[in-house]
């Protein structure tokens, strides 16, 4: 069985709503049938096109656990485009995003600028994305994000999209699980930055929402290396259960917690920290988290690892984003067959047509399978590894999967819906 048939019948399985899953659908009135892109009987009858892709994730910094699932995903993508061959052929350069602190970033965009790309997948940080966009919407790059969750995003830019959900709705998601698990206060430690905040007022909102009481919060700028006054804020209000919105910070505040006298047993982690943590030196049982995305089929991390150490790489283990990361990639390779165009603010214009987001398209579950319809002058609508997709007016993804993970004695997590 190829990987598309194993794909179709696996999707096939789905529940949109279910024990698995916490499915939150965002409300909107459908947009008019997009007139962008080319089709039907005016669509060329040989269609070949070269789109120059980038990729700006991390392999460097606080978010490199992050980096090597979601280009993984990339590469992935890229080959089964390729090998489709329907049109349009994928060459991807790949640049390390690193972080606030050692800024790989202001020198691999200027390499990704001057390679000639068209679109790019990336960043993974709400914080770097921030400090790219506008450069890169001037260039008249395509910016699609696998993991930016800053609620600052909606709407942000034309030329911006992503398929990770809002940190609204994570924030939903965790606010309610804390309360659902009978803890009545709550202390907060958070990142300073877009992302850190953002989650930070969701969590607060919904749990307070609850009836229950926030009573200690304290936040850190990125780059911090010492949280000694941020656990002696939290310890003194003696909270039932403690978020920690981080990213590998998480490695140095839980001990610290620990310490102080906090339950490590009752954490929450959201998704820049949740990961298996078994060096961590504290016991995580009990504790949980938060990360978007569907549950993703067994072979999933085999067929990411087919690709990604066929380049010498070691192989991964975590799968965070990689479903959200081959998704973007796709959805700009179709978008850029549809619009007959590599040009970032063509396939800008089919984005929201091929994710379903307009029009009355046809259902597809792969590149090549979407591909064919397109080709044939009809419509596409591509539901992916990471869900529906389905671009709103502003850019987001109109729906999404957030998934519950419980640690158990070996501060391995486990996702429990």
């Amino acid at each position: 069985m190829n990987r598309t048939q194993t794909r179709t019948k696996w999707l096939a399985g789905i529940a949109l709503v279910g024990a698995s899953a916490l499915v939150i659908t965002g409300c909107s009135t459908p947009a008019p049938e997009s007139t962008e892109g080319t089709g039907g009987s005016d669509r060329p009858a040989d269609v070949d096109l070269t789109l120059q892709l980038g990729s700006l994730l991390p392999s460097t910094g606080s978010l490199s656990f992050l980096g090597a699932p979601m280009e993984a995903g990339v590469q992935l993508a890229v080959s089964e485009i390729n090998e489709a061959d329907a049109g349009i052929q994928v060459e991807l350069t790949s640049e390390d995003e690193g972080d606030l602190d050692n800024k790989a970033y202001e020198t691999s965009i200027t390499n990704l600028q001057s390679a000639g790309v068209t679109a790019m997948v990336g960043a993974a940080s709400s914080s770097v994305t921030k400090l790219i966009l506008d450069g890169n919407a001037g260039s008249g790059i395509l910016t699609v994000s696998p993991s930016n969750t800053s609620a600052d995003f909606t709407g942000i830019n034309p030329l911006y999209f992503r398929t990770a959900p809002s940190d609204n709705l994570q924030g939903e998601v965790l606010g309610n699980e804390i309360a659902e698990d009978g803890h009545k206060t709550l202390g907060i430690i958070y990142q300073n930055d877009p992302y850190g905040t953002g989650l930070f007022e969701a969590i607060k909102a919904t749990f307070e929402g609850t009836g229950g009481e926030v009573v200690a919060e304290a936040s850190y700028n990125q780059g911090d290396g010492q949280f000694n006054a941020q656990v002696q804020t939290i310890a003194a209000a003696n909270p039932d259960a403690v978020a920690i919105v981080s990213y590998d910070q998480f490695a140095t505040i839980a001990p610290l917690l620990g310490n102080a006298g906090v339950d490590t047993g009752a954490l929450y982690l959201v998704d820049g920290n949740l990961k298996d943590w078994p060096d961590l030196g504290v016991s995580l049982e009990g504790s949980k988290g938060t990360r978007a995305g569907a549950e993703l089929p067994d072979d999933f991390i085999d067929q990411l690892n087919e690709v990604w150490t066929a380049e010498g790489n070691e192989p991964i283990d975590a799968l965070t984003y990689s479903a959200e990361a081959y998704d973007a990639t796709i959805l700009i390779a179709l978008a850029a067959l549809q619009a007959v165009s590599v040009e970032g603010e063509d396939i800008a214009g089919s984005m929201q047509q091929v994710s379903g987001g307009s029009g009355e398209g046809e259902k597809c579950t792969s590149f090549a399978e979407c591909a064919e319809i397109i080709n044939g002058g009809g419509t596409a609508d591509y539901d992916g590894y990471s869900g529906e997709v389905t671009f709103d007016d502003d850019n987001d993804p109109a729906g999404a999967a957030i998934g519950v993970y419980e640690f158990d004695a070996e501060n391995v997590q486990t996702r429990i819906k």
